[in-house]
């Protein structure tokens, strides 16, 4: 019998993919996109995990400065958490090994108090509430960033995928762990924001999601790399 393979193991090209893609909005460059690809192959996937490529990517400050990078941060990282959020929630009715309900807990809390404040700031900010994705895409460039962005999200059907996976365990980190690394590359986008809220938050963010992916690599090293 052969062995069941996850979702993305099955498809490594599609996570690739949506690491290209956020990987070419933020370097700015065609050049570097086919640079962060190479890298990206040379480096095959070790059972399903990709390594992380955030720090091979330059970040180009003036792509999007001041008010607008923190608008447009805010905008695409709460649907971003949102899908993060789902997945724990998932964690928490499914999961078997209590390391994983723990960390779902942490990552439910964290990032559902992290979607209140900008919610909060962004009504502050601009007078009106964050607009859903479905609305952001019908604007300009903005449309082009969101969709980029849904395509390396979580989608109903990644989840139900998930949900149903014969390893759930397994599953739910070869989805967090390159989700957790898109969400830091995000963060470069206000690295040098005017606000000090939202520096606040890209430390945090960097903080708490690069110690959980670096768990969960040590989870996946020990339960399955003898499998």
């Amino acid at each position: 019998m052969r062995p069941t393979q996850s979702r993305n193991s099955r498809h490594p090209g599609k996570m690739h993919k949506s690491l290209l893609l956020v990987a070419s909005l933020f370097a700015g460059s065609t050049v570097t996109g086919i640079l962060v690809l190479g890298i990206l192959q040379a480096k095959p996937l070790v059972r399903g995990l990709p390594d992380s490529v955030s720090q091979a990517l330059p970040y180009r400050q003036g792509m999007m400065m001041g008010q607008q990078a923190d608008r447009h941060f805010i905008e695409m990282m709460i649907p971003h958490h949102e899908g993060a959020v789902k997945m724990a929630d998932l964690a928490l009715k499914l999961s078997k090994r209590s390391e994983i309900r723990k960390l779902a807990e942490s990552i439910k809390r964290d990032q559902t108090r992290e979607i209140d404040q900008m919610r909060s700031w962004y009504k502050q900010w601009y007078g009106t509430n964050v607009p859903p994705l479905s609305a952001i895409e019908r604007t300009g460039m903005r449309g082009m960033h969101s969709r980029m962005m849904a395509m390396a999200d979580m989608t109903d059907a990644d989840l139900k995928a998930l949900e149903t996976s014969p390893d759930f365990d397994k599953a739910f980190i070869e989805e967090m762990v390159p989700h957790h690394q898109m969400a830091l590359m995000m963060t470069h986008t206000i690295a040098a924001s005017d606000r000090p809220e939202m520096r606040k938050l890209a430390n945090a963010i960097v903080q708490s999601q690069s110690a959980e992916i670096e768990q969960m690599r040590q989870w996946y090293s020990s339960w399955y790399a003898s499998k």
